[in-house]
């Protein structure tokens, strides 16, 4: 684990950067038992869900908010779970777009555990909530409603953690409602590079749709394994395909596609890589360096590609824009480090966590 801690005064020059270089020896080790499974055939059928996951248990009670939005009738359904011993403290978990609530089950326990009170959503498009036929989605509006969940729930003030497109979406709160974040936690997020800026062509949403509609567990297999998980496969990871393909095997698979297909046109038009200098609030940012994941990669110019999701060199390019910014680094991970290698990322964040005290 490599870590690196920045301070900018305001907008303007970096004040302070140093790095230490902690158990990377250690860190490799450990990893290297994971890739000791290889990934399993796939079979030729397995459970099929409904558009809105029904089928597939979460790992704690899934509550439901049920609002209006865009003359939509939508429900988000998310997961609150409350510590034994509170420490007054509340976490919200953003997941990514191949992801669901129920993939932080890990750091939910572990920030339960230091008595964290644990806000878990599903997003509107994914997973358990509304899959709506039409929307227009922007990472401002996930923001709204993300935040009028907090406030049905009393929560006015969060830390925030992002994975992936859940870390877009963090920065995007952080930036329309700062004053409600106290901490802010990105995961190897994407949109720490404008794809499109770099030679990635724009697609139609209808394209999109039409490859969203080839997904199967076979292509979720291979694709997680070569980016999540950096060329590992562990039977635990078994669980996640299952519960993606699930609904492109169901009822609800081509309204399931749809929503993904708007999904991506929204991270690929809306960038959130200008704003980093306006972040005021603590930021730590976690990266797998194996991870190199980029939006559209595979219809960029063969020229291009290799340019593109080279997240070492963009989270070290990221972090001196901040203002207030940690980055911590795992040489050997993806883009899943909280999947990969959760007891390694779990003593990351809580340390972080509690040397970075609520202001």
């Amino acid at each position: 684990m490599r870590v690196w801690k920045v301070e900018t005064m305001g907008f303007g020059g970096v004040r302070a950067m140093l790095g230490v270089a902690v158990g990377v020896a250690m860190g490799v080790a450990q990893a290297s038992s994971v890739g000791a499974t290889p990934p399993p055939v796939e079979a030729p059928v397995g459970p099929a869900y409904g558009a809105k996951l029904e089928g597939f248990e979460y790992p704690w009670p899934v509550a439901h908010y049920r609002f209006t939005s865009q003359g939509e009738a939508l429900d988000m359904a998310y997961m609150d779970v409350k510590p034994e011993q509170p420490n007054g403290d509340v976490a919200v978990l953003l997941h990514g777009k191949n992801f669901c609530a129920a993939t932080w089950q890990a750091t939910i326990t572990a920030l339960t555990e230091k008595g964290y009170r644990v806000i878990a959503p599903d997003q509107i498009g994914f997973c358990k909530s509304t899959k709506p036929a039409h929307y227009q989605y922007t990472f401002q509006q996930l923001a709204g409603n993300t935040r009028d969940l907090l406030q049905s729930l009393g929560i006015q003030h969060a830390t925030l953690v992002g994975h992936s497109t859940g870390g877009m979406l963090a920065i995007r709160y952080a930036l329309t409602f700062p004053e409600a974040v106290e901490r802010l936690v990105l995961v190897d997020p994407v949109g720490l590079e404008d794809w499109k800026t770099k030679g990635v062509p724009w697609q139609s949403v209808d394209a999109w749709y039409r490859q969203e509609l080839r997904t199967t567990a076979g292509s979720i297999r291979a694709y997680e394994q070569a980016t999540y998980y950096a060329g590992t496969w562990d039977p635990a990871y078994e669980q996640w395909v299952t519960m993606l393909a699930g609904m492109y095997r169901g009822p609800g698979r081509a309204l399931v596609a749809w929503n993904s297909a708007l999904l991506y046109d929204m991270i690929y038009t809306q960038p959130v890589f200008y704003e980093f200098e306006r972040l005021a609030m603590p930021v730590l940012l976690v990266i797998g360096d194996k991870d190199t994941t980029a939006i559209g990669k595979a219809l960029a110019p063969p020229e291009i590609r290799p340019t593109l999701g080279r997240y070492p060199q963009l989270a070290q390019a990221a972090v001196v824009r901040m203002q207030r910014a940690t980055l911590v680094e795992f040489p050997d991970l993806g883009h899943s480090p909280q999947v990969q290698a959760p007891e390694r990322f779990h003593v990351a964040l809580l340390d972080w966590l509690a040397q970075t005290p609520v202001p």
